[in-house]
């Protein structure tokens, strides 16, 4: 499972609502972490109010004082980029090589030098590496009271949702969320959304209009379809000894993942989602940006191989 955590601070308390989860997995999974803070170049003194990190010192201090949030006995380590970066986001994907770590955990939105990113900016830079699970944590309330002994106020993950779409290729988010279930003591809930008429893309919903009927019967194909390979999915989990759970649903995708998890009371989703050399293809048509922006359950990307279009 993870091993060694990755967290981008700013200086800011959004960013800093990273630290909890981060906390949590590391001390639950054995993990080591890595803060780093990036001096940005040209940063102005104050943003929303609080003070921005451009003196190396002082960001050096502030990590430690941010290694604070672990629990006894973690090995955290500190680094500050002391060359200042005009482009904050990129700095902080060169030390994903720099470094080599298994997982990045990082807060959807974040100001001084995250500001003005919401949570696709940073996210597409991460995942076009195709190398790198991020884990993105919403600023706000936490999901659940985290009792260990760092009292970190994050955790435990008690159910996992794992929305599919019969592309093999995605499962790797399964294989991800199966290890961590495994290490934290989850259980997974596995989801297929199967789209009605009316919740089409226009592309495909001029054709429904033309064809309902041949439209309609395709989509119940589809989903018996879902029953079938969701069915196979719950049968090699069981064989690991996990706890499993699944469900179609009919409607729009991003949707049913929000409706779902808040029903079910899920601590975390997982998504495996391709690796795109353009950025800006990272989110065309998929479902990732939506859930994101719908949902303030923490979203685990898990980068697949470019084989397939994006879900």
């Amino acid at each position: 499972m993870f091993k060694h955590l990755l967290v981008p601070l700013d200086g800011s308390a959004l960013a800093e609502a990273a630290l909890p989860a981060a906390s949590y997995l590391a001390e639950t999974l054995g993990a080591s972490v890595t803060l780093i803070h990036i001096i940005e170049a040209d940063a102005p003194q104050e943003i929303h109010g609080e003070r921005h990190l451009s003196d190396p010192d002082e960001a050096d201090a502030y990590l430690e004082g941010a290694a604070g949030a672990f629990p006894a006995g973690l090995a955290v380590e500190c680094h500050v980029h002391t060359l200042p970066a005009s482009d904050v986001a990129r700095g902080i994907v060169a030390h994903v090589d720099e470094f080599a770590p298994d997982l990045i955990v990082m807060c959807t939105h974040g100001s001084g030098g995250l500001r003005g990113l919401v949570v696709g900016s940073i996210a597409q830079q991460v995942i076009a590496l195709g190398k790198t699970p991020v884990l993105l944590i919403h600023p706000g309330p936490l999901p659940r009271e985290y009792t260990g002994e760092g009292g970190a106020g994050w955790g435990p993950l008690g159910r996992i949702l794992v929305p599919l779409d019969g592309n093999a290729d995605h499962e790797q988010g399964l294989s991800v969320a199966g290890g961590l279930a495994g290490a934290c003591g989850a259980d997974l809930y596995l989801l297929m959304a199967v789209h009605t008429s009316g919740s089409l893309t226009w592309q495909s919903a001029a054709t429904a209009r033309m064809l309902p009927s041949m439209t309609d019967a395709y989509l119940d194909i589809a989903q018996e379809e879902a029953v079938s390979y969701l069915r196979g999915c719950i049968a090699r989990v069981q064989e690991s000894g996990l706890g499993v759970a699944a469900e179609v649903q009919r409607g729009d995708p991003a949707d049913m993942i929000v409706k779902t998890a808040a029903r079910v009371q899920a601590d975390l989703i997982v998504l495996g989602t391709h690796a795109r050399s353009q950025m800006d293809s990272f989110w065309s048509g998929s479902v990732t940006p939506k859930v994101a922006g719908r949902s303030s359950l923490p979203l685990l990307l898990v980068p697949v191989p470019e084989t397939q279009p994006e879900r």
